[in-house]
């Protein structure tokens, strides 16, 4: 390898739209005449043979751990002499068995640091680290050298084989200023000298490359992933994040950080990245369980399921928008049906507000199961009226839901009580019995026929419990119908009703992301702020991706945040990672004037978008079916065919007949090659080496249409490396 390949000294070239071509990626032929290659190369061997040995040392030490914390609680336990004579003795007894547990949540915490020391090695091994950077921090003291990596771990001499790129120091290497530059530590600044940033191609204990780039700074990196074939699942960028995309990873904590890239910017991946950031930041008290992931579709969920766990981190909370409402709203209604502004809203939160409120006995239903009626309307009125002075909302509903648990076990107690209840125990089968209490009942002991008679009627009705839980004693429609003259409400603002009213909500929640924010209406962002009162948001998207109807601007998300969470910063992102830059070039002709001159793209390029206009509908459905064909019979990569929308794709397959593409729906996996079909809704987030799109006529995509020229903006931004676009009848102009 030459020292100009090695140390990527060699001039940034450029194309002739001024974006960055990328250069061969080095390997590592000439190496045994470059004594750094060698240098790093034994570097490399060291670090994976001492990786390998505290593994096997790891995997040693918990075998033996755990059949030491086995034998000592057995022979604690065999010490320990049971006594319940006397409260004395009963207390006693007690302490010798906390003791006992002690010592195991002792052995058990040893075992899981030991564990998860274990798990960053595997996750090491594959590739011990992708990067080194050289730091002065005193002039005069020796410079360090630091070894990053995915995770961070140190030898038992507790000298660091390799930081995690997590970690504050790693900062300097995102940030590509050479030269005098800082980190934040502890709430430190922390000035250095960055001498030497290097980074590294590696497999497992093998170099295959290195660049320097104190000269130039080039992503070579960067530069060679994006040459790679896409996979039918995303893959983390950690090695790879780049200074835009590091200020939004590593951005602090806010209450709503609004991220705006353009397609291909990395968002989804910079969502990714800045979850796992979060859980080493508050690796002490912040629980996969504490974190909600928004997802647009469940394609785009299975795309992104491996990066987090690729990555030594356990994926979050991770459900649709539609999963999310399914357990909130009543049965059979849909969240995206029926249309509401957010004035209705805010007429909503000014009612509450007022202390005017009162509920009335026609705010109230009763809790019935099938047609048995366990607790009446007016009932219910009567818990109400049980604290006068407390206003409708989170506490007087925490009230409410308690004292009706309280009258419903009152209520079930009596049914249990009842003649018809024993009769309808004493009447049980043998088998009946067995199935109902899991063993046979004394028929002749009343107390014990009693007993079960309480059983059978809990489980017959236990789902009142679960109404009550769910406030369904509450007539939100009747409240929606008094505070703002709606006759009905849409499924948005009558959640977002209940959730005024009741204090429904996740108060355990700490951060929730929501991914292609542009898609939400208002009142569907309204609930999710409320009902997740105290998490911090972190909203991405691409207000020129919106592809339906009332689709949001950006000033319009942050409207709706800054109205109720308060202060929202911003982030944009405007280099493409994904095309190539004839491609980018295209797609950004589709964006208004004021953004599109600060897109650019870093992409190798390759073969020119291919434009084909047919007029003849036998000569546009061969030209796809050849396209079709050719993508579906190539392992190089994995095709879409994006239509609009799923009547396109009924269509496209009645022309193309059995060379149609599998279509995928929203419960399939993508394919790792060939060609699917894909509407755009699904392929939203998505990335594909090739992509043709079927018919971008005038007919389907108008150039008056705002949303039309998103969805064609969207369509082609899916591409990678190769586009094709066919037409019948007119071109649209969107694209002349």
């Amino acid at each position: 390898m030459s020292d100009e390949r090695a140390h990527d000294t060699a001039s940034e070239s450029k194309t002739s739209n001024g974006n960055l071509a990328a250069p061969d990626v080095a390997n590592d032929e000439g190496s045994e005449n470059d004594p750094v290659f060698a240098q790093e190369q034994q570097h490399l061997s060291d670090t994976y043979a001492t990786l390998r040995s505290m593994a096997g040392a790891l995997a040693v030490k918990m075998r033996k751990n755990e059949d030491a914390a086995a034998a000592t609680k057995q022979q604690m336990v065999e010490e320990i002499k049971q006594n319940y004579g006397s409260d004395t003795e009963a207390f006693e007894t007690y302490a010798d068995f906390a003791t006992v547990n002690s010592v195991i949540d002792s052995y058990n915490q040893t075992q899981d640091a030991a564990a998860e020391k274990l798990s960053n090695i595997g996750l090491l091994l594959s590739q011990p680290y992708f990067a080194k950077i050289v730091l002065d921090f005193k002039r005069g003291a020796a410079p360090k050298e630091l070894y990053i990596g995915a995770a961070g771990v140190s030898d038992d001499s507790c000298r660091r084989l390799v930081v995690d790129w997590r970690s504050p120091v790693a900062e300097v290497y995102y940030n590509q200023d050479m030269g005098p530059t800082h980190y934040r530590a502890n709430g430190r600044t922390i000035a250095v000298d960055l001498t030497l940033r290097r980074q590294f191609d590696i497999v497992r204990d093998e170099l295959r490359a290195y660049f320097d780039t104190n000269i130039a700074i080039q992503d070579s990196l960067l530069l060679a992933s994006l040459s790679k074939q896409r996979t039918s699942q995303m893959q983390a960028i950690t090695a790879t994040i780049q200074k835009e995309q590091n200020a939004v990873i590593r951005h602090e904590d806010s209450p709503v950080l609004l991220v705006a890239g353009i397609a291909g910017s990395g968002k989804t991946s910079v969502l990714l990245q800045r979850i796992a950031y979060l859980f080493y930041q508050h690796r002490e008290n912040l629980r996969p369980e504490d974190v909600f992931l928004i997802t647009p579709n469940p394609v785009f969920r299975h795309y992104i399921a491996n990066v987090l766990p690729d990555m030594g981190e356990r994926n979050p909370e991770t459900l649709t928008l539609a999963e999310f409402a399914r357990t909130l709203l009543p049965q059979g209604q849909g969240f995206g049906k029926g249309i509401v502004d957010e004035a209705t809203l805010w007429r909503i939160d000014e009612a509450l507000e007022s202390g005017r409120f009162e509920y009335e006995p026609g705010d109230f239903c009763d809790i019935r199961v099938g047609h048995v009626k366990l607790i009446t309307q007016a009932q219910v009125h009567q818990v109400r009226a049980k604290w006068p002075r407390i206003e409708p909302g989170a506490r007087l509903s925490n009230l409410m839901r308690e004292e009706l648990t309280r009258r419903l076990d009152s209520r079930l107690a009596s049914m249990a009580a009842s003649d018809e209840a024993f009769d309808e125990v004493v009447s049980l089968t043998h088998d009946e019995q067995l199935a109902a209490f899991g063993e046979p009942v004394n028929i002749d002991d009343d107390k014990e026929v009693r007993k079960a008679a309480l059983k059978l009627i809990r489980e017959r009705f236990d789902i009142a419990y679960g109404m009550i839980a769910r406030d369904e004693w509450l007539h939100v429609d009747n409240l929606g119908r008094r505070l703002i003259g709606a006759e009905s409400l849409p499924p948005a603002a009558w959640l977002y009703l209940k959730i005024a009213c009741t204090g429904l909500s996740n108060s355990d929640a700490r951060y929730v992301m929501i991914d292609e924010v542009q898609d939400y209406t208002i009142p569907q962002l309204a609930v999710l702020a409320r009902f997740f009162p105290r998490a911090h948001f972190m909203l991405l998207g691409d207000e020129n991706q919106a592809i339906r109807e009332g689709g949001l601007t950006f000033a319009q998300v942050k409207s709706t945040f800054e109205r109720l969470r308060g202060e929202v910063s911003e982030c944009h992102l405007m280099t493409s990672y994904r095309s190539t830059p004839s491609i980018t070039d295209l797609f950004a002709r589709l964006l208004p004037e004021s953004e599109r001159m600060e897109v650019s793209s870093v992409q190798r390029e390759s073969s020119a978008p291919r434009v084909e206009v047919f007029d003849d509908k036998d000569a546009w459905t061969e030209a796809v079916r050849e396209a079709v064909r050719e993508a579906g019979s190539s392992d190089e990569g994995l095709t879409a065919v994006i239509v609009p929308w799923k009547h396109e794709a009924t269509k496209l397959v009645a022309a193309l007949g059995n060379d149609a593409p599998q279509l995928v729906d929203a419960t399939g996996a993508l394919p790792r090659s060939g060609c699917v079909l894909l509407t755009l809704p699904l392929a939203k987030g998505l990335e594909f080496d090739h992509v043709i799109i079927p018919n971008a006529s005038a007919g389907l995509f108008p150039a008056d249409d705002r949303i039309a020229k998103n969805r064609l903006y969207t369509s082609i931004s899916r591409a990678t490396r190769e586009l094709d676009v066919f037409a019948l009848g007119e071109l649209t102009p969107l694209l002349k």
